[in-house]
C-alpha cells in the first residue's frame, strides 16, 4: 500500500501526530463522506424514506463486515457499540446456577462489571484464569479447568485496551470446541489492525466496534453469532428480532438475526460498512505488518530512553504501545505531548482491576498503519525531553 496515499485520505493527518488509534481513531474520508451524504438524505426526505433508499447500502454494510471477519451475512449484526454487542451476547448465553465462566486477567472494565453482574443474576462464578510467564491467558491452565467441568462460558479479549499484549484466542477456541463450551471473543482492538477470522479462532460469538482500529464512526459496533449456537433468548428484543406471533405469545427469530433492533443510526451503519470496506481493500495481512512495524520501533526507542519505562508484555504484540516517565504523571505526559500536536491516552489501573499491571496510570500511544516513520521519530525526541 501507498502510505502516503493513505494519508492523503486522512485529513486528520495534517498538522498532527494522531496516536490515539486504540480509543478513537480518525477516520478516511470515503466514511466521512458517507456518513454525511445519508444525513443530508434524511434532512431533504426524512428517516424514513432515508432508511429505505439506502436499504441496499445497508446490506452492503453487513456484507462487508462479514467479509471482514469471515463470517456469512446472516451471522452479522449492526449495534451502537461494541460494548452493547458484548452485553447482548452474554445475556443470551444459556448459563445454570452454579456453573462456571471463565475469563483473563486483561479484561476491561466494561467486561468485568458484565461478568459479576451475570454473576450476581445468575448465581455462576466469574473464575479468572492465570497468566503465563509471557503475562497472557495461560492456555495450559485454561484446558485444565475446562477438564474440571462445569464451565458453561469462556470469555476472552484477543487484544486488551490498556497493554500491546495479544492473547491466544486461537488456541482457545480449539479447546472451547474439544470441551464443547460456549466461547465469546471481545475483537474491539483487533478488528482494523489484525486479520480476524472466525472460522480460524473458532469463537461462537464475536463482538467488535467501529471507532477504534477499524476507522469507522462512533456509535458504532457488531456481533458475530455462529449459526446454530445453542443461546437462549436475548434479554431485550423487539418485534424486529422477535415477532408477536399471537395476543399473548411471542417467538424469537434464531441466530443473529434475534438480536435486530429497529431504531439505529442508519448513517452510521453505511459509515461502518465503508470503513470495512476500507479495510478489506488496505487488506489486514499488510495492515498488521505495517502496524506492528511501526509499533515495535516506538517500543524498543521508548525503552531505550533513560527515565521512560515501557509496560506491554506478551509474546505477539500489538500496535499499542504503553509507558511511563518516570517522576511524570501520565496525564500530565498525554498534556505536554498534546501541545506539540502528539494525540495520546491515559489507561488508568481501575480500567482492569484483575490485571497484575504496573499499579498507576500509564501512557498509551496507539500506532496506525497512516502513521509515518517521521511522526514516530518526532514523537521519540519529544518525550526524551519530557524526562
Amino acid at each position: 500500500m501507498d502510505v502516503a496515499e493513505l494519508r492523503q485520505d486522512t485529513p486528520g493527518c495534517a498538522g498532527l501526530v494522531f496516536l490515539d488509534n486504540a480509543g478513537s481513531s480518525l477516520v478516511p474520508s470515503v466514511v466521512h463522506e458517507a456518513v454525511v451524504a445519508h444525513l443530508e438524505l434524511e434532512a431533504r426526505v426524512g428517516g424514513y424514506e432515508a432508511q429505505e433508499r439506502a436499504a441496499g447500502l445497508v446490506e452492503e454494510s453487513t456484507g462487508r463486515m462479514a467479509a471482514l471477519i469471515g463470517a456469512d451475512r446472516g451471522e452479522v449484526v449492526f449495534f451502537e457499540g461494541a460494548s452493547q454487542a458484548w452485553s447482548a451476547a452474554l445475556g443470551a448465553v444459556v448459563l445454570e446456577e452454579g456453573q462456571r465462566v471463565l475469563t483473563t486477567t486483561s479484561e476491561y472494565a466494561s467486561n468485568g462489571v458484565g461478568l459479576l453482574r451475570l454473576a450476581a443474576l445468575r448465581g455462576v462464578r466469574v473464575e479468572v484464569v492465570p497468566d503465563d510467564a509471557d503475562g497472557v491467558l495461560d492456555v495450559g491452565v485454561l484446558e485444565e479447568e475446562l477438564g474440571r467441568g462445569d464451565v458453561g462460558l469462556v470469555a476472552v479479549n484477543h487484544m486488551p485496551t490498556h497493554s500491546g499484549l495479544v492473547n491466544p484466542v486461537e488456541e482457545v477456541g480449539a479447546l472451547c470446541r474439544r470441551f464443547g463450551v460456549v466461547y465469546l471473543v471481545d475483537a474491539c482492538q483487533s478488528v482494523g489492525q489484525w486479520e480476524v477470522d472466525v472460522e480460524r479462532i473458532g469463537c461462537d460469538l464475536l463482538s467488535g466496534t467501529g471507532r477504534k482500529f477499524l476507522r469507522g464512526p462512533r456509535g458504532t459496533g457488531f456481533l458475530y453469532v455462529r449459526e446454530g449456537t445453542p443461546l437462549g433468548e436475548p434479554l431485550a428484543v423487539n418485534h424486529i428480532g422477535g415477532r408477536w406471533s399471537g395476543p399473548g405469545e411471542y417467538r424469537v427469530l434464531p441466530g443473529a438475526a434475534g438480536f435486530e433492533a429497529f431504531e439505529h443510526a442508519v448513517a452510521a451503519q453505511v459509515g461502518l460498512g465503508v470503513a470495512a470496506g476500507y479495510a478489506l481493500d488496505v487488506g489486514m495481512g499488510w495492515a498488521r505488518s505495517r502496524i506492528g512495524g511501526l509499533s515495535g520501533w516506538l517500543r524498543s526507542e521508548l525503552g531505550g530512553v533513560p527515565g521512560v519505562v515501557v509496560h506491554d508484555r506478551g509474546r505477539e504484540l500489538s500496535g499499542i504501545v504503553t509507558f511511563s516517565v518516570v517522576g511524570r504523571e501520565a496525564e500530565w505526559v498525554v498534556g505536554a505531548l498534546r501541545e506539540r500536536g502528539v494525540r495520546t491516552s491515559v489507561t488508568r489501573p481501575f480500567d482492569q482491576r484483575w490485571s497484575a499491571g504496573p499499579g498507576h496510570a500509564v501512557v498509551r500511544a496507539s500506532v496506525h498503519y497512516y502513521n509515518s516513520e517521521e511522526e514516530l521519530e518526532r514523537t521519540v525526541g519529544w518525550v526524551r525531553s519530557l524526562v
